[in-house]
């Protein structure tokens, strides 16, 4: 409570208004509390019989009009009404195990529906809750040990990097040593998934198979156990990073590459890997603590329906990719004064079109596979889906972002943000001219990383021949908020390709 009293007096307010608080105060305070304005007034008979008469709001009014960020284009209103928040607050709890002694950290902006439910979930549970953000959110990990932390993909793949980057420093030796831990971790919990039939299957496996493989992984569990225990002893340093009391890190906003949600799960954080839009305010589906389907996006959430269909609107089976489509109470009515895109949004029957591609597990929980809008398509007819080679290239040391590029052309082009100082310190490693200033965008620069990438978007690596670069472009600055990036660290596709548009062109002479 001093605390709170400090924090008060500091800040510049006009006026404070608190809902609980005693029935007096201080001459010119600028606090005041319902008890001192309401003074000995007491409710009527009467006031509280037309107050049961008045009009009350009805689940089919409009809570909020929240605006699309625009990724693919111009933004639209989204309608939300009351059922359609009610119904992420009525479901989430439970699925999370979210109590009062729970403490968020929030990282989005506050109007962004994904922090706005947040928010309103650890209101209405009396949890507390944090902000930060991207400059301070390792620190404030580490400084208020948060129980809960919701985010989205770009701030895991940041702390990944940093994570990284600090045992680089320290010496090749213990990086070598963190990577060994980590990919025995990994194959350890996904041996241990497979015996418990917790991996995701998207056809019928022949049991006999099935059987040779679990008794394969009983072994393999054998031998790594030695290393699992060192390794989770090690991990503990990493897990401080992150408070040491995490019970849950919520990734939403965005899919989240394999490769990270491997690493957190192999040093110990139990992720929940979250599916959600604004049109459905905006929970889908997640794979929360009612399910152990790695790998997945879980089941979708209570009363809601999932389908995947093809071009022509037929249903597919598991295992088929098509396009997600959702039913259910937290499904918007519709685009603000846009009647043509509403018509174009819903099937005939009610169900909302995402525009993800995925699949359904043979127990029904949704994989994204891509995105219909953001599919590149080359010239020979192949379809490419950009977010899958982006995230294998961000591996890299010296990469800090990529966007790929290639639309109705022979091949692959790549914009990518580097570490300049990572990227000169690794190209100096070959080639000797690179120690003093030289144009990273030289032929020799390009060939040579080009050269690199390729190596990770092997056959090897279940990438195809075609999904190989076929030339790359370094930009010399960071993409930036509410231009490259939408306010949930989402690359917004058209403004990237308007504006590098002559670079683009170039790549492809």
């Amino acid at each position: 409570m001093e605390a709170a009293k400090t924090v008060i007096h500091d800040l510049k307010f006009k006026e404070i208004f608190l809902v609980e608080g005693e029935n007096k105060g201080k001459l010119f305070s600028k606090v005041h509390t319902y008890n001192k304005i309401m003074g000995d007034r007491k409710y009527t008979e009467q006031e509280l019989e037309e107050l049961k008469n008045s009009d009350v709001n009805t689940g089919d009014d409009i809570f909020t009009i929240i605006y699309t960020s625009g990724t693919t284009g111009y933004p639209k209103g989204v309608i939300l009404t009351n059922t359609n928040l009610m119904h992420n607050l009525d479901v989430m709890p439970d699925i999370i195990k979210l109590t009062d002694k729970d403490s968020w950290l929030s990282i989005l902006p506050s109007w962004h529906i994904f922090e706005h439910t947040v928010e309103l979930l650890a209101m209405a549970n009396g949890c507390t809750l944090i902000y930060s953000s991207v400059k301070t959110f390792g620190q404030d990990l580490e400084d208020y040990k948060p129980t809960i932390v919701a985010s989205v993909p770009r701030v895991w793949e940041s702390l990944y990097a940093k994570v990284i980057a600090s045992l680089e420093k320290q010496s090749q030796k213990k990086l070598g040593m963190f990577m060994v831990l980590t990919r025995a971790s990994a194959s350890y919990n996904r041996q241990l998934r497979r015996i418990k039939n917790h991996l995701p299957e998207f056809q019928k496996v022949n049991p006999v198979k099935k059987f040779f493989l679990k008794v394969g992984s009983f072994f393999k569990l054998i031998a790594l156990m030695p290393l699992k225990l060192i390794a989770m002893k090690k991990f503990k340093a990493v897990q401080a990073k992150f408070g040491g009391r995490l019970r849950l890190a919520v990734s939403g906003g965005g899919s989240l590459p394999s490769y990270l949600e491997n690493w957190l799960d192999a040093i110990g954080l139990r992720i929940v890997n979250a599916y959600g839009m604004t049109e459905c305010a905006p929970a889908i589906s997640g794979r929360a603590l009612n399910c152990e389907i790695f790998g997945t996006l879980g089941p979708a959430v209570m009363d809601t329906e999932l389908r995947i269909i093809d071009e022509e609107g037929n249903i597919l089976p598991p295992g088929e990719e098509g396009e997600i489509i959702v039913k259910g109470p937290q499904v918007f009515p519709g685009y603000y004064n846009m009647p043509e895109e509403n018509e174009k949004s819903f099937t005939k029957d009610g169900f909302f079109k995402t525009g993800d591609l995925g699949m359904l597990t043979l127990t029904g929980e949704l994989k994204i596979t891509g995105r219909i809008k953001d599919i590149i398509v080359l010239a020979s007819g192949e379809n490419i889906d950009p977010t899958k080679i982006e995230s294998a290239i961000t591996m890299l040391p010296f990469v800090k972002d990529a966007v790929l590029v290639g639309q109705d052309q022979k091949s692959l082009g790549a914009l990518i943000i580097p570490d300049f100082e990572k990227l000169k310190e690794h190209m100096s490693k070959k080639i000797e001219d690179f120690k003093h200033d030289v144009d990273v965008n030289s032929k020799h620069a390009v060939d040579y990383v080009k050269k690199d990438i390729n190596k990770i978007l092997s056959n090897k690596k279940n990438f195809k021949s075609h999904e190989k670069l076929g030339n790359l472009s370094f930009l010399d600055k960071d993409f930036k908020l509410g231009e490259e990036l939408t306010n949930t660290l989402k690359k917004r596709r058209h403004y990237i390709e308007k504006k590098y548009h002559e670079i683009i062109k170039n790549l492809f002479k």
